[in-house]
């Protein structure tokens, strides 16, 4: 299957608002209702490329009848204050799920993330009964670093993380015969 990254366009903002508003869309990262205009007032500021944050459309193939299967994103975050990294994200409608579609993805974003910006870790936390996740992070060539106790309120308490990296100069994965690219933007430029 074709997995192709692009910009946030204006027909993709009625899915980002679906995602803050309908429980469960997003599965275990459902945290609450949220401003379900806060997606377009972003769109129209930067089309979310920020310079400290990003995000970028998944869709299966490159040709204008392309299906969106979701978004990958991206933020910046940083141990010392002088290092920067980017911690990485995925949200998939449920009925692209296991479909090998987002390993893909979150590896053709680190690779563009490597290419287009200096960082040498990015990095990526998912839940533990996220079994679904945290294969698709080995996949696409990140490696566990451990358990974050405490770091998420969800479903009425403090719950563990995984937490995931991939360093620039560890192995890329092989994407295998499927075809995998980004549209070729600088995520810091708007």
């Amino acid at each position: 299957m074709d997995v192709v990254l692009g910009p946030v366009e204006e027909a993709d903002v009625a899915l980002l608002k679906r995602f803050v508003v309908e429980p469960g869309l997003i599965g275990l990262d459902w945290n609450g209702f949220r401003d379900a205009q806060a997606p377009v007032r972003r769109f129209a500021q930067d089309g979310f490329l920020g310079d400290d944050d990003g995000r970028l459309m998944v869709r299966t193939g490159a040709d204008p009848g392309a299906e969106t299967a979701g978004l990958v994103s991206w933020r910046s975050g940083s141990f010392d204050g002088r290092t920067k990294y980017w911690e990485i994200g995925i949200a998939l409608l449920p009925e692209y799920r296991g479909r090998g579609i987002g390993w893909r993805a979150q590896a053709t974003l680190t690779a563009y993330l490597f290419e287009h910006t200096p960082v040498q870790r990015i990095q990526a936390a998912t839940h533990p009964e996220n079994l679904a996740e945290q294969k698709s992070l080995e996949k696409a060539g990140f490696r566990l670093e451990g358990v974050i106790r405490g770091c998420e309120f969800r479903a009425g308490r403090l719950r563990d993380g995984y937490l995931y990296s991939r360093l620039r100069d560890d192995p890329a994965p092989d994407l295998g015969n499927g075809s995998v690219t980004a549209s070729g933007l600088n995520p810091l430029a708007h």
